[in-house]
């Protein structure tokens, strides 16, 4: 019997998922991480410890997990495994769990990201994290300047920002010095594990169309003229779609993953479109709302548009285009929340935020607390809470953050046009009220899927597709609920997003004060 498997490195854990070429679940495996914060505005993570090495571990599990050898029986050996293979005109892989095989891997990772390495794929320094880290802010200034804010906001697609690879790529420049040598590779957070899994450098054209502003939306295609201008000499990786394969797994590898010498490796992309896919966000007019660490959206469009404060990008699908937008803080916040509470377990947490009636009595939360992306911008803006009294706990607490989280996204979603459909995937799903005070706060309907593990089981299918496997548009999605607004909750949510709307250009200038300090 045959078997893809998808890895997605988050930005709070890496993933894995065994899954049949149908589409289902054998196993799955994960490994906890957490960014490094060093200083304010900075946010790092290592390539080796929390990349490659989790991805190694991960997919190790699943080519020699137990529970996965039980769940094949013998339906994966023999006679059946061959007959799978033949069928589907595969070749490579590790005959691992029960005799199965493992035909072909995709990775997606939290991005873009930008890490410089060597030659032998060392890092020489920690790697950059996407919007969330904002220590290119004079470089953004910069090369705003000196390509011109509505060129770049033609020719991209967006506006730079901290989102933006090309200022990041630029700081590192300045800052490297001498030490940014010809050899030197700079990499996101899949692609580098792509190369430790087979030499190859490459980038998908959707994370290249979020390296702004060296790629071309238009023509999909590196925009040369502008790298040459501003970061002359610089190495550019060849640009592939997100279901191409790329390369196959090398020997060092394979022992190093448990994987066989000659497994197709596919390119994948970033987390969230991978987790779009997975849950067939694929059509014109369909929009992912993303429940994680950061709240996330991404719109599929049906040609490239321009629209301030969103990002155009290329898409997962060969010439597709998208519409996106992200927060800085979401899930995050929730976890602060916990840890700040003493760790108490979390659907202990949950429940007493669902006792609390809507609006949290009187409290309201800016969920700034990394900074701000979409709607604001800002990465000097900073949490606020106000309202408080005696009387809130930790519950208001928990149900405010949700709220407050509930009011950005209304923000976001009445800039995009033209939606049709949006469908709610994450961890924030489970449980149910994150995604209920969403849909009350703005009065959207959210499919939610039955399989919610996420980007990796978006990258086991972009695997099929790669190897040929199964046609380019198999759908592996199937809907479990619809998530309704409450009616009754309209009025209070109504009054609280006006306030929530209010509070930070009220405070603005108060939190930059405090923010440099």
């Amino acid at each position: 019997m045959s078997f893809v498997i998808g890895v997605d490195i988050g930005t709070g854990s890496t993933k894995a998922v065994l899954c049949t070429l149908d589409g289902e679940v054998v196993a799955v495996a994960r490994r906890d991480h957490a960014p490094n914060l060093p200083r304010p505005g900075w946010a790092e993570m290592d390539p080796v410890h929390d990349w490659w090495t989790q991805v190694t571990e991960v997919l190790t599990e699943l080519t020699t997990n137990a529970n996965a050898t039980n769940a094949f029986g013998d339906t994966a050996g023999g006679e059946g495994f061959a007959r799978g293979v033949g069928d589907a005109g595969l070749s490579g892989g590790v005959r691992g769990a029960g005799g199965g095989e493992v035909v072909g891997v995709c990775v997606s990772g939290l991005g873009p990201c930008v890490v410089q390495a060597d030659g032998e794929l060392v890092p020489r320094r920690p790697a950059i994290l996407y919007g969330i880290d904002s220590r290119a802010t004079r470089e953004i200034a910069e090369l705003t300047e000196q390509l011109g804010a509505e060129a770049i906001l033609e020719r991209c697609g967006k506006e730079l920002s901290s989102q933006a690879i090309g200022p990041k790529l630029a700081w590192l420049r300045r800052d490297a010095g001498d030490g940014w040598r010809p050899d030197d590779r700079w990499f996101s957070a899949h692609t580098y594990v792509i190369a430790r899994l087979t030499g190859e450098w490459v980038l998908d054209h959707h994370t290249a169309s979020q390296c702004d502003p060296f790629y071309d939306i238009h023509q999909q295609d590196w925009a040369t003229g502008w790298v040459d201008a501003v970061l002359p000499g610089l190495a550019l990786p060849p640009l592939v779609w997100p279901s191409e394969q790329v390369g196959v797994v090398h020997e060092a590898a394979a022992a190093a993953t448990g994987l066989a010498v000659g497994t197709p490796v596919i390119a994948g992309t970033v987390d969230a479109w991978a987790e779009a896919f997975s849950v067939g966000v694929r059509r014109p007019g369909d929009l992912m709302l993303m429940y994680g660490s950061t709240m996330f959206f991404v719109q599929v469009l049906p040609a490239p548009t321009r629209v301030r404060g969103l990002w155009t990008t290329s898409g997962v699908e060969p010439g597709s285009h998208t519409l996106a937008a992200g927060m800085a803080t979401s899930g995050s916040i929730t976890t602060w929340l916990q840890e700040l509470t003493g760790g108490i377990p979390f659907a202990t947490l949950l429940a007493e935020a669902a006792a609390i009636p809507a609006g949290s009595e009187g409290l309201v939360l800016l969920p700034y607390f990394g900074g701000e992306r979409t709607p604001i911008y800002d990465p000097l803006a900073r949490g606020v809470i106000a309202g408080l009294t005696l009387r809130h706990g930790r519950g208001h607490l928990l149900r405010a953050t949700y709220e407050g989280i509930a009011c950005g996204v209304s923000q976001i979603l009445d800039t995009f046009t033209g939606t049709e459909r949006v469908v709610a995937v994450g961890g924030g799903t489970q449980g149910g009220l994150w995604a209920q005070i969403v849909s009350d706060v703005t009065g959207v309907e959210q499919v939610v899927p039955r399989q919610t593990i996420g980007a990796s089981y978006g990258d086991a299918l972009l695997a099929a597709i790669g190897i040929g496997a199964v046609p380019p548009d198999t759908d592996w999605t199937q809907a479990d609920h619809v998530v309704v607004p409450d009616p009754s909750t309209a009025r209070t949510y109504e009054t609280l997003l006006r306030t929530y709307t209010e509070l930070y250009p009220a405070t603005r200038d108060q939190i930059h004060r405090l923010a440099e300090q």
